[in-house]
């Protein structure tokens, strides 16, 4: 039987009764006890007694009254410096998640709460055998819309992904878009939106992964009331909801296989029913789906039909993990620091040549995710502006703590750092083709800034829009 200590405690810092509780159901799903307390003073002052000691970490709401966010938590982490924090905001609580981050904090997550979210934040601060410091990985996207002029990469896989992405925006087709956790899948799924003539219709997303198998039918197609125990209300389907517009349904591999039946059919006529419901009802929507698992193993497991896979793949991409287009890093560090400066609460920030160097040299399991927490990490957590390769110590110290190997000297030298000149055949890839690399690049190194951008390089506005239409970047990056 589990001793007291074996179930973890985690602090509920809340004013709100309602969300006490709903808190801390979530915290018993995970396994763990929870005490509630309803002011960041109340908090302080309960650190001091024996359950305090006892606790695990700390889940605080960034309206709590008391002491202010950022002084609760320094005050905290004087007293208790190694306490792991939580942070809850508001949806678009960037500049509170920042400040909070900067007292110390070692995550947020963002209202409305998704259980499966807060569960596995929760789990990643108290659980010591997962990545530590500037590594552990941020609960919250940073969420920001790419224009595909604006998404970096130049190695020939990824250039290959890019085109049949834009292509495929143009067209009405479904779009597959394969890749490990990390390689950027809803990027480039909202950027086909934006890309495509359904821009300025509604974009609806789906995470499969976040909801329970048994209810992802009634979440896309809808259900009437009483269609199933627990169905107490008539619900809209997220199709209908998408209706001309598009759906990006992430993690597809998840949906069982009566509801992948369900959406074969769909897209077969274009009609929906509710389950629960007779009335079919026509809906004009494209399908974007992604999947983090090669679907032809699934399929060869019985876990996945062979007729939705190619009704979803009219057209298919595979995005890189970013270990495979290491030269990439440079310019994507950049470009991701210059989104980072941009967020509420930041400045600008810059990042050396050396510290460069140590990035490229790491793996990146995590992939372009991992490298944006990362850095945002460090930007939060610096005091100069500029970014070293002191600034990274997890990553040295994953390398052996003897810095930037002769793996990581892939032409650092500012902006040529991604541009790849070779073939693999060893011959020079054309001119037209590295001159719209480095035209992507500028592109996104000034954040599309076509003005900025032609004066960088030295051409007029006209002649650099001459050749975006002529290198056939005008829509594609």
């Amino acid at each position: 039987m589990a001793s007291s200590r074996d179930i973890r405690t985690v602090m509920i810092v809340d004013s709100e009764p309602a969300q006490q509780r709903f808190l801390s159901a979530l915290i018993a799903r995970g396994g763990w006890r929870s005490v509630a307390v309803g002011d960041t003073d109340t908090a302080l002052a309960k650190l001091g007694t024996q359950e305090g000691m006892t606790l695990d970490a700390v889940l605080v709401d960034q309206g709590a009254p008391g002491t202010p966010l950022p002084a609760f938590i320094a005050e905290l982490r004087r007293w208790r410096p190694a306490l792991p924090v939580i942070v809850v905001t508001m949806r678009n609580g960037v500049e509170v998640a920042v400040a909070a981050m900067r007292a110390g904090a070692n995550d947020f997550v963002q209202k409305p709460i998704a259980p499966d979210r807060l569960l596995g934040a929760i789990e990643r601060i108290i659980t010591p055998d997962g990545p530590q410091d500037e590594l552990r990985p941020l609960t919250e996207k940073l969420r920001a819309p790419l224009a595909f002029e604006e998404i970096i990469g130049s190695s020939p896989n990824f250039r290959s992904a890019l085109a049949i992405a834009a292509k495929a925006a143009r067209a009405r087709v479904p779009v597959l878009i394969n890749g490990r956790p990390g390689t950027g899948k809803e990027v480039f799924a909202r950027a086909i939106h934006s890309a495509s003539p359904r821009a300025r219709a509604p974009l609806v997303m789906v995470d499969c992964s976040a909801v329970s198998p048994g209810l992802i039918g009634s979440g896309l197609f809808g259900h009437e009331r009483g269609a199933f125990a627990g169905a107490f209300d008539r619900q809209i389907g997220r199709l209908v909801q998408a209706d001309g517009g598009s759906i990006i349904i992430d993690h597809v591999e998840c949906i069982p296989l009566d509801t992948q039946a369900q959406l074969v059919e769909f897209l077969n006529s274009g009609e929906v029913q509710m389950i629960g419901g007779a009335i079919r009802q026509s809906v004009d929507v494209r399908i974007i789906a992604t999947s983090a698992s090669p679907l032809d193993k699934l399929i060869e497991a019985g876990h996945f039909r062979e007729d939705l896979y190619y009704a979803l793949s009219a057209a298919h991409l595979t995005l890189p993990s970013l270990s495979e287009r290491r030269g990439d890093v440079g310019p994507l560090t950049r470009h991701l620091l210059n989104r980072i400066s941009g967020l509420p609460g930041m400045s600008q920030i810059g990042i050396t040549d050396d510290a460069l160097r140590l990035l490229a040299a790491y793996a990146w399991p995590g992939n372009v995710r991992q490298l944006q927490d990362v850095l945002f990490r460090a930007a939060v957590a610096s005091a100069t502006g500029v970014l070293t390769a002191a600034d990274f110590p997890a990553i040295d110290g994953a390398l052996g703590g003897v810095g930037a190997t002769s793996d990581a000297q892939v032409a650092i030298n500012g902006e040529a750092i991604g541009v790849t000149l070779y073939l693999p055949d060893g011959n020079l890839r054309p001119l037209e083709d590295i001159e719209a690399d480095v035209i992507r690049l500028a592109i996104g190194h000034y954040r599309g800034r076509m003005s900025e951008v032609a004066r960088r390089l030295g051409i007029g506005r006209s002649t650099l829009y001459r050749k975006l239409s002529d290198l056939g970047i005008d829509t594609a990056a």
